[in-house]
């Protein structure tokens, strides 16, 4: 980019910062990273508190650096990215990472204390306490670890964008809690044996901290009272297991939690036909409501796209990307202004999102939107009736945001329809008619001419005289069979008529497409009430 603007003229500026997908990731990453090292703290003081000494937690907060770096390596020996999913494996594997460790390190040193308190010449070696220390607990260990492990393998059944976004973490989380078993068995006692053996140490640490000792107290007291009261603890435990699965039903449900990416992608669409000079006038006025905004910090804009794009758009339609910074007011209520001063330009139909979350919806769904709602059928017109039906039945549906009806408007045009009895008579095939037509009217691309860093197409076509206007096509002269030229209208019908501007397909089928976002609520339960209003207000033909 800096090489392309240096050999621009000294008036135009590039501004490389309007929207950087790596900004997001940067961000996400520094973030995982930021929560793994907090999570890493926090587990390190739970740990000194509730052991009470400081190389009992040496011993087992080593657990988490090692099993880390090991997990790491598999994963790049694997062919992983260090990615946002990965990290975030890691980070729900943190507190577990430990867990082996402490329990491979309170059984030895419990063991090295009761072998301590013995007479000296009935004491056992400290290898040998150690080692039958650490191995009365292994297959436990193993045990739990693995059905942990376990409990994580459906993620690796999942199939889609779901089964490509979690099977990172599951992957990551599934090889940091095998590592931290494998250190817990080798490192740990290896540890324990150097670090917790010795006569003077034991000596000065022969009692369990005041926190363990308190917290034995009151679960020696819980659990007699527990097994004291069997029925009552059961009923509790039903109980609380039902009120579970109530709250469960009752909970939203969405396919992503709402990113904050920095950056707002909002489309707007006016009128089927309307002008490019028209489209930039609207799209240069939302700008300047746009800027009034105080988090907004930027944005920049498109409006259309070519024939020839990925994503073509035609003139009625422009793409606003808006850099914000948000500070006192959350991103919600940002964007609920962003829609409050954009709602108010007539003639614009505005959908506001997020860069990553536009792609994830048009991947999901095929629509820049949280809800697509699909109509299938053969004709257009009905097709737009019962869209309109629709939108006009959800749009009372609180949450719902955005609502807009995909513009099938008929846009004015040129219908040639070929005489082949005509044709026929002066000597011309209908393929040559249709090449005629087609390099015409549409063109064709012969080649290119450089003038400085600027290329330009060489595209030979009529003038524009023949293809503004019926008349001109009509006029526009077409080689016979037996070398003269004859006006088009001789062998063709020739009319204005109005179609279709756009028509969009899905499966072969035509379809129409009503879209909307989610605001204040979550995308699920919208979902539903879109559904029920459906169903009992529009009558589907």
């Amino acid at each position: 980019m800096n090489e392309a603007a240096a050999s621009l003229s000294s008036d135009i500026k590039v501004d490389t910062h309007i929207f950087q997908q790596a900004d997001f990731i940067q961000a996400s990453v520094g973030n995982v990273g930021r929560a793994l090292l907090e999570g890493a703290l926090f587990v390190i003081i739970i740990l000194f508190i509730f052991l009470g000494n400081f190389r009992t937690t040496l011993i087992s907060v080593i657990a988490i650096p090692v099993s880390l770096l090991a997990t790491i390596i598999v994963l790049l020996a694997m062919g992983m990215d260090i990615n946002t999913m990965t990290l975030g494996g890691l980070c729900i594997a943190i507190g577990s990472l430990v867990d082996d460790a402490i329990i491979d390190v309170e059984n030895v040193y419990k063991r090295l204390r009761q072998n301590h308190l013995k007479p000296q010449g009935e004491r056992d070696s400290a290898f040998n306490v150690v080692f039958e220390g650490s191995r009365e607990i292994r297959s436990s260990v193993i045990n739990a670890t693995l059905i942990i492990m376990v409990a994580f393998t459906p993620l690796f059944f999942l199939d889609g964008m779901e089964g490509r976004l979690l099977k990172p973490l599951g992957i990551s989380f599934i090889i940091a809690l095998f590592m931290s078993l494998i250190v817990a068995m080798t490192l740990t006692p290896l540890l324990c044996k150097d670090m917790l053996s010795s006569d003077k140490y034991l000596a000065r640490n022969s009692k369990e901290s005041l926190v363990s000792r308190k917290l034995s107290q009151w679960y020696g007291r819980a659990l007699d009272m527990a097994l004291s009261h069997k029925g009552k603890i059961a009923m509790s435990t039903l109980a609380l297991l039902v009120l579970a699965v109530i709250v469960f039903t009752q909970m939203g449900s969405s396919f992503l939690p709402d990113f904050n990416e920095g950056s707002m992608t909002i489309s707007a669409v006016t009128g089927q036909g309307t002008s490019l000079e028209v489209s930039d006038q609207l799209g240069g006025l939302m700008e300047k409501e746009l800027l009034q905004i105080p988090e907004v910090v930027r944005t920049s804009r498109r409006t259309g796209r070519g024939d020839l794009d990925e994503h073509s758009q035609a003139t009625n339609g422009a793409e606003i990307d808006v850099t914000f910074q948000l500070g006192k007011r959350s991103k919600d209520e940002v964007f609920d202004e962003v829609r409050a001063k954009l709602g108010s330009i007539p003639g614009v139909a505005v959908t506001v999102g997020q860069p990553l979350g536009h792609r994830i919806d048009h991947m999901l769904s095929g629509t820049k939107a949280a809800i697509a709602i699909k109509i299938f059928g053969t004709d257009l017109s009905v097709l737009q009736m019962t869209g309109n039906s629709i939108k006009s039945a959800i749009s009372g549906i609180n949450g719902l945001v955005d609502l807009s009806i995909e513009q099938q408007a008929s846009t004015p045009q040129i219908l040639i329809k070929a005489n082949r009895e005509a044709l026929a008579m002066h000597g011309i095939s209908i393929e040559e008619f249709n090449q005629f037509v087609e390099l015409a009217f549409s063109g064709e691309k012969l080649s290119d001419i450089y003038e400085g860093q600027r290329r330009y197409d060489v595209v030979m076509r009529l003038p524009d005289m023949y293809t503004r206007s019926v008349d001109g096509v009509r006029n526009a002269l077409i080689d016979t069979g037996y070398g003269s030229k004859i006006p088009l209208e001789e062998v063709s019908d020739i009319v204005s008529t109005t179609g279709p501007g756009a028509i969009s397909r899905e499966n072969v089928q035509r379809k129409l497409v009503v879209s909307a976002n989610v605001s204040g609520r979550d995308v699920g339960s919208v979902v539903e009430d879109v559904k029920s209003v459906v169903a009992s207000s529009v009558q589907l033909p």
